[in-house]
């Protein structure tokens, strides 16, 4: 009877991966590539944290980063801009900002064969609360939340390249 324990475990196992399986079940930020976006080139990339968030969402996809020294048949993702805005949300009975909201924005070209095929945009958008009795906390708390928006940018950029280019 002991026997029967593992056995029992070892088929619920395999009975519920072939449920996952059998409903097409993917792991986050895994992709079915198209042919011509097996490598891409990265373009005028000036902010280092944008270059290496982008570079690790493409590579978790599974497109090869290459350099500038490569054919021109390769796909190039240019970056035209990536900015950061800061709206006025709320104000404190003081005439102090409460409240902003933050909105992350990258504009892209994907050139190909030296024709521009498609120009793209992507925007991330976050509420942050303001208090000026805190300020030091609450300039961390604004770096790690723009640093999630830079990361949530990029993973939708790779999305967008992938939808757009699939058959």
């Amino acid at each position: 009877m002991a026997y029967l324990r593992p056995v029992t475990a070892v088929l619920l196992s395999l009975l519920f991966l072939g449920g996952l399986n059998s409903c097409s079940f993917q792991l986050r930020d895994s992709y079915q590539l198209p042919a011509n976006l097996q490598a891409v080139r990265l373009d005028s990339i000036d902010s280092l944290e944008l270059e290496a968030s982008l570079t690790q969402r493409l590579l978790t996809a599974g497109i090869q980063v290459v350099d500038g020294g490569t054919s021109n048949s390769t796909t190039i993702v240019r970056i035209l801009s990536d900015q950061l805005e800061r709206r006025t949300l709320s104000l404190f009975e003081s005439g102090q900002v409460a409240e902003y909201e933050l909105i992350y924005q990258i504009n892209y070209q994907v050139i190909r064969d030296g024709e521009t095929e498609y120009n793209g945009q992507v925007e991330v958008a976050r509420d942050y609360q303001d208090d000026p009795n805190f300020a030091l906390a609450k300039t961390r708390e604004r770096e790690l939340l723009v640093s999630e928006m830079r990361d949530e940018a990029t993973r939708r950029l790779v999305r967008q390249l992938i939808s757009e280019f699939s058959d």
